[in-house]
């Protein structure tokens, strides 16, 4: 039974992808793709797959399956307004939002990186976040802090 105010949403079922057969490389593809275009964003993740491969000589499922397990979240920090003064009340992270930020912050931090490929930005991003390194590791790490730093205010949420 749904609490009063909250919504119910279809969820939109994503099918898995041709190559490895995983729901989590299709739903990674979808956030590398640009303006609908799937079959570029596809061959760019197959390539950084690839890559891996050779680089790391490890399986690339595994390496991204343990890099946005590195990634996810298990807190975030939600602002709350009580009164006149609005509040930064931290929550946890329930785990389809988890590996939704998980696997954006990495193409963000991929996309941020300049003079090379995008398929080797990914690569680089995929290996040191599997190795808890690199820019999305950061990002989920200052999360955590502004979540510890914001305790105090943790009776607030619902």
């Amino acid at each position: 039974m749904l609490e009063e105010g909250k919504k119910s949403y279809k969820t939109h079922q994503v099918i898995s992808d041709p190559l490895y057969g995983s729901v989590l490389v299709s739903k990674f593809i979808n956030h590398v793709m640009r303006r609908g275009e799937k079959s570029i964003a596809r061959n760019l993740v197959y390539e950084s797959f690839e890559k891996i491969k050779e680089k790391a000589k490890k399986e690339p499922l595994e390496v991204f399956e343990n890099a946005i397990s590195n990634v996810s979240p298990d807190q975030e920090v939600r602002s709350k307004r009580v009164g006149g003064a609005t509040y930064q009340v931290p929550m946890k992270v329930n785990k389809k939002r988890s590996t939704s930020l998980a696997m954006r912050w990495i193409v963000d931090s991929a996309r941020k990186k300049k003079g090379k490929k995008m398929s080797e930005r990914l690569l680089e991003e995929l290996l040191s976040a599997s190795n808890n390194e690199g820019e999305a590791i950061k990002k989920k790490e200052t999360m955590h802090k502004m979540a510890k730093a914001n305790k105090a205010f943790a009776y607030l949420a619902k």
